[in-house]
């Protein structure tokens, strides 16, 4: 209120003058009562005409921009203009704070990897990001303000949003399987709508996979133990010869061998999916682990296959010993089991152009049909089943073979026409491939000599 004091004293100081003014004038007129009358009435014209000015300005600044700064006027006009002015001041700070944490808030969400759509009263497109707009179709610019049940027409979505019951999670999956979406609604606001779209695709997959590879086992399994309890319980039931009994006990000790083996290979997958990447320093030598291959290959052949290793450079590989000779002993066991008796098996090494290599295991077997081959790497996928088990195979070989290659960098690729065999091959990278010593020696003194 320090404005108030001056203001009063100005007011009379001028209404004062203004009527010593007047009651002089009266005085030569004739009438000093009538001066001073004029004089005052003078004053207080003067003091109005001089507020309402400074008031106009005020109000003329108001209405404006406000860009620009109050009038500059004193007293009770000057307060009036700078308060005003600091409200102003103070109520943009307030908007622009307000807008950047909103901005800020809506970077935030941009970055979520799950999908934000936020739906106004009457369910139309207030804003979204991203990632809702790839899941949803939609075009988080063209498609703002507009009714969500027009852009995303599934009959369940509808249902679902205009229930208003969204305790339960909506799944919006593709016929096709290829995609599915997990939807949840929430209420805010006054009947304003919070939708948080999530892929779930991945998660179903893995789950499938999961739910098979859990029923496989359990099949695997039960289909041995199934026979050695028929086994047992005819051996127990039963008078049998000496002949009969030792045929069911060979008969037993094979389906035996069978779950052994179905146990190690799934013992090996589950240790090669925990453990970490083989180090790159240490060196396994190529051509003893394919001569070793070859040599595990036939022993299973044992004599009904011609099983050659071609000539391979002095070479080493980079990783773990165990896991890169289940590899090649896996594609050659394969091979043995594939191919009729009398058929040709070769292992062999190729030089790739960027400077890595790769293990070769060809044979002239039965082949794979086309649309088999990229499934051949999935757990327990045979693409004849009872031949399968004929020949001795788990269904997880290949499947090992493929994780192995990963944690060395690796790659599997397979090549198959029926009827005229297979082709496996072991991509390995140059950085885990290296010159014997002996070789390297050997090219150090070549060099030595030439210069």
């Amino acid at each position: 209120m320090s404005w108030l004091l001056p203001r009063l004293l100005v007011m009379l100081a001028s209404l004062g003058l203004a009527m010593l003014a007047g009651h002089f004038a009266g005085f030569w007129l004739g009438s000093s009562e009538l001066g001073t009358a004029v004089g005052a009435a003078a004053g207080v014209t003067l003091v109005v005409v001089i507020d309402t000015v400074r008031g106009a300005r005020l109000l003329r600044w108001m209405r404006s921009d406000l860009a620009l700064g109050a009038p500059r006027d004193a007293g009770f006009w000057a307060e009036v203009a700078y308060r005003s002015e600091r409200a102003v001041r103070e109520r943009d700070k307030a908007i622009a704070n307000e807008q950047r944490k909103l901005a800020e808030f809506l970077q935030a969400i941009e970055a979520s990897p799950n999908g934000v759509v936020l739906l106004d009263d009457h369910d139309q497109v207030s804003w979204c990001n991203a990632i809702a707009a790839d899941h949803l179709g939609l075009d988080a610019r063209r498609d703002l303000h507009q009714p969500i049940t027009n852009l995303v027409r599934k009959p369940a979505f509808v249902a679902y949003l205009q229930s208003r019951e969204w305790r339960e999670p909506l799944m919006l999956a593709e016929p096709s399987g290829l995609s599915a979406l997990q939807l949840v609604m929430r209420g805010y606001g006054e009947r304003q709508t919070l939708l948080i779209t999530q892929d779930v695709t991945e998660r179903q997959r893995s789950d499938a996979m999961r739910r098979d590879f859990v029923a496989n086992v359990s099949h695997e399994i039960r289909t041995p133990l199934t026979v050695l309890a028929g086994f047992v319980e005819t051996m127990a039931s039963l008078p049998l010869t000496g002949v009969e009994r030792t045929r069911v006990l060979a008969l037993m000790q094979q389906q035996t061998v069978r779950m052994q083996t179905l146990v190690a290979d799934l013992l090996t997958l589950a240790q090669l999916e925990g453990s970490p990447r083989p180090a790159i320093d240490r060196w396994v030598s190529l051509s003893g682990l394919l001569e070793r291959a070859a040599a595990d290959g036939r022993t299973l052949s044992a004599g009904r296959h011609t099983i050659t290793v071609l000539p391979v450079p002095a070479l080493e590989l980079a990783g773990q010993e165990s896991e890169l000779f289940s590899s090649v002993v896996n594609l050659v066991g394969n091979a043995v089991r594939y191919t009729p008796d009398g058929g040709q098996i070769s292992v062999s090494w190729q030089a790739r152009p960027d400077g890595g290599g790769e293990v070769l295991v060809r044979d002239n077997g039965i082949g794979i049909a086309r649309e088999h081959l990229g499934r051949l790497t999935e757990r327990f996928y045979r693409v004849d089943g009872s031949r399968s088990r004929d020949t001795g195979g788990t269904g997880l070989g290949l499947a090992i073979v493929k994780h192995v290659m990963q944690r060395h960098g690796g790659t599997l690729e397979i090549d198959s026409e029926p009827g005229k065999g297979s082709s496996f091959r072991l991509g390995l990278p140059v950085g885990r491939l290296r010159a014997t010593a002996a070789a390297a020696t050997l090219a150090d003194d070549a060099t030595s000599r030439v210069g």
